[in-house]
């Protein structure tokens, strides 16, 4: 008789939502790394999905081994292929272990793996991109953790300059006025692993049009378990649902004892048919397909219309 197999290793959960792509794998206990390829950053770098190298930043939630242990492949492959210097942006707390972690890595491979380690703490942020800042935000986990928000800075002339011509805006400037403010606009928001708190009630959470959450528990009677392991459970999406306004929500780090179909009957329920077609699941491939194979063919239509 024929062995079996080995199991496939982990495919990439894929959805587009216009104008971002979010992709990577999130399996609870296992590994997550989460990108969005157009704002050049990925939340975790769990085993270092081959997509992921392509990121010049890695925002780091937490450093549990499932969200972490791919880093020094991340610096590693990026040098290696002459993709440029990986920087990873980590809490504060835990920069230093990082760094020694790296520090290790010299000695074993007797060779330098260039990298750049930037520690940030709540309320904090770093440009990313031009105008696009990336935001630290105080997590609750059962180590020292960040969730993010990806913001857009925009200059917006002030009301008062509004009637001004060209001209007079132009002497203002000359003459050392400030004649703009700027507008920060949440594009993307990432929970990374946490329990309920208020930093999923601030303002980049309430107006970002996507927000990446993850949710690990939606079995009745695992409450204890969500509140012990300080994860979401699907009933605390339920109430965040209700005040974030994002048009999208992608679930991430569900795990393996849970089917996808059984997650999918839970969503509808708990969260009712109102808002239930807001939730993704980054790693319910099937349906993900059928929503790209429509995207595609809405597209043919617009281009032949055209």
């Amino acid at each position: 008789m024929l062995p079996r197999r080995p199991p496939r290793s982990g495919s990439i959960g894929f959805l587009y939502l216009p104008p971002y792509r979010v992709q990577g794998i999130s399996i609870a206990g296992e590994q997550t790394a989460v990108q969005i390829p157009e704002l050049d950053v990925s939340f975790d770098v769990g085993l270092c999905p081959r997509p992921i190298l392509a990121s010049p930043y890695i925002a780091l939630t937490h450093a549990h081994m499932d969200h972490i242990a791919g880093l020094p492949y991340y610096f590693s492959q990026r040098a290696f292929q002459k993709m440029g210097v990986g920087t990873c942006v980590c809490h504060e707390k835990i920069a230093g272990h990082i760094q020694s972690m790296m520090g290790s890595w010299v000695e074993l491979e007797e060779q330098h793996t260039p990298h750049k380690i930037v520690p940030i703490s709540d309320g904090q942020s770093i440009e990313i991109k031009p105008n696009i800042h990336l935001k630290a935000i105080e997590a609750k986990h059962t180590v020292p953790a960040l969730s993010y928000a990806i913001v857009e800075h925009r200059n917006k002339l002030k009301e008062q300059y509004k009637s001004l011509s060209q001209l007079q805006l132009r002497e203002l400037k000359k003459s050392g006025e400030d004649i703009t403010h700027t507008l920060q606009i949440p594009l993307v928001a990432c929970t990374g692993d946490t329990e309920m708190g208020d930093h999923l009630f601030t303002p980049e959470f309430r107006n970002a049009n996507i927000v990446i959450t993850e949710c690990t528990f939606f079995e009745d009677g695992h409450r204890g378990r969500a509140s012990l392991g300080k994860h979401l459970h699907i009933e605390d999406l339920a109430d965040l649902i209700n005040v974030w306004g994002a048009e999208h929500v992608v679930v991430t780090h569900t795990s393996r004892r849970t089917p996808t179909d059984y997650i999918r009957e839970k969503i509808d329920k708990v969260i009712g048919c109102d808002d239930a077609h807001r939730v993704h699941l980054l790693m319910d491939h099937r349906e993900n397909r059928k929503r790209y194979e429509n995207q595609s063919i809405d597209s043919q239509d617009c281009n032949e219309d055209a």
